[in-house]
């Protein structure tokens, strides 16, 4: 029994041995359709389907994200790009730009529906009397635009096309600084480019760049023509809309903002349904409680937004908001930041009352403030 043992035994080792040797020097010999049998199928995911890319790669993403990223050229007859290059503001967020007399803008865009509706910038279109969105297959249309929203710097185009790349929206709540990205647009005009690089910082406001800044900063390459473009993460999911740099010179430093996909997506939402995003407006003048503030209006607690203008007939002033209160919470989320408080009113529904909480003489009072809809503002040259 124990000789049959170390029989079986030797013989196991010996197919083994044997099959490593094969699969090592001649694997096609085990793959051969004569050693299997004609009839047994290897199931393989195709590439384009590939979930997972080799090590430091980021080619998986730019494959699933690319195909929804367009270029949108436009045309206009009335251009404001003589006024824009006069205003130092645009010049140190969107770098210089040619003037060239025929008025042709480049930006990109996204596709984020496979009804034809895509995402950009307002400033990629505000003067735009003739938009041509180019697919990353070489498909070329005109383009209709849906509506715009100056204050978030977004606009919404359409266009009638058959099998359309649609990029899924992720959740930019979840992302945090040093995480990977990657930006996809049309820099310059030389074609469709991909770039990489980190979220640099979260929440970037105070830019003066739009009414509602909450921005994602990256350090990925972004140049003009990006504009509008995708920023995406490493599964190649929209995370935002690239809109501006930070360059002295029209080229990327490093510095780069995009607005965040939860923005997109309400803007998205309320132009395609309303025409328009319809926000919530109290008619008041916030500034940030500096201790300097706070000392002069003789505020004893740090935190909240002091009210330094009141609209006169407003929806604040209606409710007894007067100069000098201090806004601490709407509808019972509190509020320590000017950007929180223009982001958690304009939510409100208008016509609808809400709770508001204000400090006045270090005494919490709570209004019953109305809010109205926001006055839409009519885009200047930037």
């Amino acid at each position: 029994m124990r000789r049959l043992w170390l029989l079986f035994a030797q013989t196991v080792t010996v197919l083994v041995a044997l099959w490593f040797v094969l699969i090592t020097l001649k694997p096609e010999w085990l793959q051969r359709p004569s050693l299997w049998g004609p009839d047994v199928q290897v199931l393989q995911a195709p590439a384009s389907n590939l979930t997972t890319s080799s090590a430091g790669s980021l080619s998986v993403a730019a494959k699933r994200a690319s195909p929804s990223v367009v270029s949108i050229n436009t045309a206009s007859r009335k251009s404001n790009q003589a006024d824009r290059m006069r205003d130092p503001w645009f010049r140190y967020f969107f770098g210089d730009q040619d003037e060239d007399p025929s008025n042709v803008g480049l930006g990109s865009g996204v596709i984020v529906s496979a009804d034809g509706y895509i995402l950009t910038n307002n400033h990629v279109v505000e003067t735009a009397d003739e938009i041509t969105v180019v697919l990353n297959d070489g498909r070329r249309t005109q383009a209709r635009l849906v509506g715009t929203d100056p204050d978030t710097d977004l606009a919404v185009l359409k266009i009638k096309l058959d099998n359309l790349p649609v990029m899924v929206m992720s959740s930019s709540e979840q992302l945090q600084v040093g995480d990977i990205v990657l930006a996809i647009g049309n820099p310059f005009g030389v074609g469709q480019t991909v770039t990489s690089g980190i979220v640099s910082a979260l929440g970037r406001s105070q830019l003066g760049i739009n009414t509602f800044e909450n921005f994602i900063q990256t350090d990925a390459a972004i140049n003009p023509g990006n504009s509008g473009g995708a920023l995406v993460d490493v599964q190649g999911n929209l995370l935002g809309i690239n809109t501006a740099i930070y360059s002295r010179s029209g080229g990327s430093l490093g510095i780069g903002f995009a607005i965040p996909v939860s923005t997109a997506r309400q803007v998205l939402e309320g132009i395609v349904k309303d025409g328009q995003v319809v926000r919530g407006w109290i008619g008041v003048e916030p500034t940030e409680l500096t201790p300097e503030l706070a000392k002069t209006f003789n505020v004893q607690r740090g935190n909240g937004v002091i009210i330094t203008g009141v609209l006169q007939s407003g929806p604040a002033a209606r409710a007894g908001v007067a100069p000098g209160d201090v806004l601490l919470a709407v509808e019972g989320q509190p509020v320590q930041t000017v950007a929180e408080l223009l982001a958690k009113v304009s939510a409100l529904k208008p016509g609808r009352p809400a709770r508001l909480k204000f400090l006045r003489n270090n005494q919490e009072l709570e209004f019953a403030v109305t809010p109205a809809q926001r006055p839409r503002v009519k885009s200047v040259p930037r």
